[in-house]
């Protein structure tokens, strides 16, 4: 009996795509073949932690404060919301009222990373994001992307994280 999803069923499988006839067998070749091709996603790895009335230099030099007390440099501050504000690329509003992101490092740290697999060299430098809303100026955000703790190497910088964090919002609470 040929009844008409059959018909469509038999249509979907000898579409041409490219000037190619494709049977069954090559569609469900190129439907696993795409299953496997990932797209990237908004991680869900990432912590946040966030200060109410403060102020986003209060909080920003207690994060200096933080990571420094660890022994470590400051690598670089990048600009974030400025660089928003400068490109003016997307058009729309920019949420931040201020923005930057922090990249430190800790050399012995990256040296168990990358010994333990070289694809790590990824985590390095380790860096935390902080902001603040438009709408909500005396929240302050300090988020970073969790590195995990599928080896010692990530759950020993997943630690720094959290203490350089923890410490940060604590000193911006104070506002000192």
């Amino acid at each position: 009996m040929n009844r008409p999803d059959n018909e469509l069923l038999r249509q979907m499988f000898s579409v041409h795509l490219f000037g190619t006839s494709l049977g069954a067998s090559h569609f469900f070749l190129v439907f696993l073949v795409l299953l496997g091709i990932s797209t990237p996603t908004i991680a869900d790895d990432t912590v946040v932690v966030t200060v109410t009335h403060s102020d986003f230099r209060t909080a920003h030099d207690g994060l200096i404060e933080a990571i420094e007390s660890e022994g470590l440099v400051v690598g670089n501050t990048l600009p974030f919301r400025d660089m928003l504000a400068r490109t003016a690329v997307g058009g729309g509003a920019i949420p931040y009222g201020e923005a930057e992101i922090i990249q430190f490092c800790s050399s012995v740290l990256a040296a168990e990373l990358v010994r333990e697999d070289p694809r790590q060299l990824t985590l390095c430098p380790l860096s935390v994001a902080l902001y603040s809303l438009v709408e909500k100026p005396t929240e302050i955000h300090l988020a970073y992307r969790s590195p995990g703790g599928s080896t010692a190497g990530r759950r020993r910088a997943e630690s720094l994280l959290q203490r350089i964090v923890r410490r940060a919002a604590g000193l911006a609470r104070l506002h000192w």
